[in-house]
């Protein structure tokens, strides 16, 4: 078993002021959302949040973390294309299964509960 050691470089001055700029970014939005309540429309206001959230993560995408972020998520997208799906007929009587085991195992665990509802009761006298 072989295992690779990855050596993460020292995080930069433009990185940290990256990260502080796409954080901002993001509290902007929701700050305005809620500053704005009466002034602006709701729909304005979401706008502002999502411009917020969509700005933040551009700026984020521009360190050194969101170099590695895109690479994670092209090398997931590469091995997601690898999958075999189910087919239709599969994924129904796969479901169906599923269905009749929770059912069975809900009736079961509702006799356990009646059993020992009976026997507590018994025991202390009030059935």
């Amino acid at each position: 078993m072989t295992s690779k050691t990855l050596q993460t470089p020292a995080t930069s001055a433009a990185d940290i002021l990256k990260y502080a700029l796409a954080l901002l970014l993001v509290v902007a939005g929701v700050f305005a959302f809620y500053w704005f309540e009466t002034q602006w429309p709701t729909g304005v206001r979401i706008l502002a949040v999502v411009a917020g959230l969509l700005l933040g993560a551009l700026v984020f995408m521009t360190t050194t973390k969101g170099g590695e972020t895109r690479e994670f998520l092209s090398e997931s997208r590469f091995e997601l294309r690898k999958v075999v799906w189910p087919t239709r007929q599969e994924t129904w009587r796969t479901m169906w299964v599923v269905v009749i085991v929770v059912i069975l195992i809900s009736l079961l665990l509702a006799g356990m509960d009646f059993f020992i509802q009976m026997g507590v009761k018994a025991l202390l006298g009030n059935g």
